[in-house]
């Protein structure tokens, strides 16, 4: 070794600083990507909020109004979760348009409105992130007790057996489906409600049958004649999907909705080796994909990757490996699509407009709060 170190010019003492250049030479590198990856989410989340602040945002402080409440609180939510203050001007006025549609019952929505829960739901987690417990506390209360007063149980007349018990929908005399009881769940979820929650526990039980799984939580007829681990849009009134039906009249699985079911299981304690998150875990890797929604394509592309980083979150795996062993580092893999698919403005619009994502302040409110997920460490 000596006359080796001695031929190459090196001597013996050098040793050990010889040894430390290869791993410290890596650990630079690693930094350098991490710098240059918070340095992309950084800009791209920028560019949107610039978006907002200066094309999106009404003088009464809201977001698409014309649709309701819903843009604004979802908005005001990713804004929040993006790392803005309450205090911040643009998020203040959402809030205050917010605060001023409480009503006497306590639901969070415009008079007249068709969509309650939904509207309710995701003020109520809008409310939440701002952190502002005196001036929300009591507001948030109302609300939690409101929604959870038109979850469809013993007060609607139903039983346990029953297709729509425990599901939430867009208000008490819409039939539930699992797009609205999954922000019912995560609205309690961010209160800090537990799994141990009862409305969360019946909620649970609305979404299980709403998964193409046979199993003891899942009566429903839909349960075994696809028997693909993925989920669909409601069990409930005959059932549907938004993607359709199949020969046998099952109803077709499909990806946002089953990252939904997924985020929601978490949420309500189901934990990874339930068989019913096994099997939804199964369908996501078989469809792993940033290029479509699967089962729907390009409808609900943003829904959907706001859906897919909370509940890849919850599942707590930094990479997600699809049914060829392929691992992947998802959260730099949707930071770069969504940087990819950024407007030269800073908003986020999907050609494919079905479910109102041809507005550019709702589908950017979508992509922030995916954003939120796949922040670099």
């Amino acid at each position: 070794m000596r006359n080796l170190l001695k031929c190459l010019g090196v001597s013996l003492s050098m040793l050990p600083c010889l040894l430390t250049i290869q791993p410290l030479a890596a650990q630079e590198q690693t930094a350098q990507v991490s710098r240059q990856d918070q340095a992309s989410w950084q800009e791209t989340v920028d560019r949107a909020v610039e978006f907002l602040r200066i094309r999106g945002q009404a003088e009464d402080g809201s977001f698409s109004a014309q649709a309701g409440i819903g843009p604004t609180g979802l908005v005001a939510a990713s804004l929040l979760a993006a790392g803005l203050p309450a205090s911040d001007p643009m998020v203040a006025k959402a809030l205050s348009f917010l605060e001023a549609h409480v009503q006497p019952d306590g639901g969070i929505y415009k008079l007249g409105s068709s969509h309650r829960n939904y509207d309710t739901c995701i003020a109520m987690v809008a409310f939440s992130k701002a952190d502002q417990a005196d001036r929300f506390e009591q507001i948030l209360s109302n609300a939690e007790r409101f929604v959870k007063g038109i979850q469809w149980d013993e007060s609607e007349g139903r039983e346990a057996s029953d297709m729509d018990y425990g599901g939430a929908g867009y208000g008490s005399h819409e039939r539930p489906d699992l797009s609205n009881t999954s922000f019912f769940i995560e609205a309690l979820h961010e209160l800090g409600n537990g799994s141990e929650d009862e409305a969360i526990q019946k909620a649970l039980q609305f979404v299980s049958r709403c998964q193409n799984l046979e199993s003891e939580h899942n009566n429903s007829p839909f349960a075994a004649k696809i028997n693909d681990g993925g989920f669909y849009y409601t069990v409930a009134a005959g059932g549907e999907s938004k993607a359709g039906e199949a020969p046998n009249g099952g109803l077709r699985s499909y990806a946002s909705m089953t990252y939904a079911g997924l985020k929601s299981m978490i949420y309500a304690g189901v934990t990874k080796d339930d068989p019913r998150v096994r099997a939804a875990i199964d369908y996501l890797r078989n469809n792993y994909t940033l290029e479509s929604n699967p089962g729907v394509g390009q409808q609900g592309l943003f829904y959907y990757y706001h859906t897919m980083a909370k509940a890849l979150d919850a599942f707590g795996e930094s990479d997600f490996a699809d049914a060829q062993g392929t691992a992947h580092p998802w959260k730099g893999e949707l930071l770069n699509k969504l940087a990819e698919l950024q407007q030269d403005d800073g908003s986020w619009v999907n050609p494919t407009t079905r479910w109102m994502e041809g507005d550019p302040n709702l589908v950017t409110a979508y992509a922030l709060l995916a954003l939120a997920y796949c922040q670099p460490r």
